[in-house]
């Protein structure tokens, strides 16, 4: 998009300097509607306004992943009737952005444990799924009935099965091997991990492909969470230095 349809924090945005892949864990949806006296289902309605406004600045700015962290398998812990209205929610949100997201050239992705998701909510999503896989523009990650712990199990049960059946040896296993196991095989590790309410941890998500992400906590409630904070994280992330285990080149000599 060119920069003059932009802010002038966004333009300002070095466009060599971007994260290719953000990552989100959209947090506080709840507290966000405690604060207010309304039901938590309120808070997660106001959270879905959000997570439109992320996508689009995504879109806007020129990132080219991004993931976020919709429903973790720890999730399905929660009250029945919390867990319905946002299987609910979900199936509405694929229904009605559905249309925009071809529109807008966004392809969809899921990683998960979605044989989980109810049958309805299956359909949805295999519909929008299909509907955009030919889309080349922004790539959306939707983490739903997500674990980083059981994606990593998962992985290392294939890769069993596979030296079991004499298809691979102990010896050929590295870190690209089992890359190419995880749910998020094909897309590239995040550069960026936003979490949002103030929490100072990663909940499971992600665990083997943030290993050399920058990472950055805020106080703000998801709902709360809009395209001006984000300009001014990703600001912030052009702020830094990048040494994946390294040293600068300062340091080198």
């Amino acid at each position: 998009m060119s920069s003059d349809s932009l802010s002038p924090e966004a333009a300002a945005l070095d466009p060599e300097r971007l994260p290719r892949h953000v990552a989100i864990i959209m947090d506080g949806n709840g507290r966000w509607a405690k604060k207010k006296l309304l039901n938590r289902v309120k808070g997660h309605e106001k959270g879905a306004d959000a997570v439109r406004e992320a996508v689009n600045t995504c879109r806007e700015i020129g990132i080219s992943y991004l993931t976020l962290y919709a429903f973790s398998t720890e999730n399905w812990q929660r009250p029945r009737m919390e867990v319905d209205a946002l299987m609910a929610l979900l199936k509405k949100f694929l229904h009605t952005q559905a249309e925009e997201l071809r529109a807008n050239n966004i392809r969809l992705h899921t990683i998960g444990e979605t044989d989980r998701l109810p049958d309805d909510v299956r359909q949805a999503l295999e519909h929008v799924l299909s509907q955009t896989r030919h889309n080349d523009g922004l790539h959306l990650i939707l983490a739903l009935s997500y674990g980083g712990r059981s994606e990593i199990i998962h992985a290392v049960r294939g890769i069993a099965t596979e030296v079991e059946a004499g298809r691979l040896s102990p010896n050929t296993i590295d870190e690209t091997l089992l890359s190419g196991k995880l749910f998020t095989c094909g897309i590239p590790d995040p550069d960026l991990l936003i979490r949002t309410s103030g929490e100072l941890r990663l909940s499971n998500f992600l665990l083997w492909q943030l290993a050399y992400a920058e990472f950055h906590f805020t106080p703000t409630l998801w709902p709360d969470f809009g395209k001006e904070e984000f300009v001014r994280i990703l600001a912030d992330y052009q702020q830094r230095e990048r040494r994946f285990g390294q040293v600068d080149s300062d340091q080198a000599t």
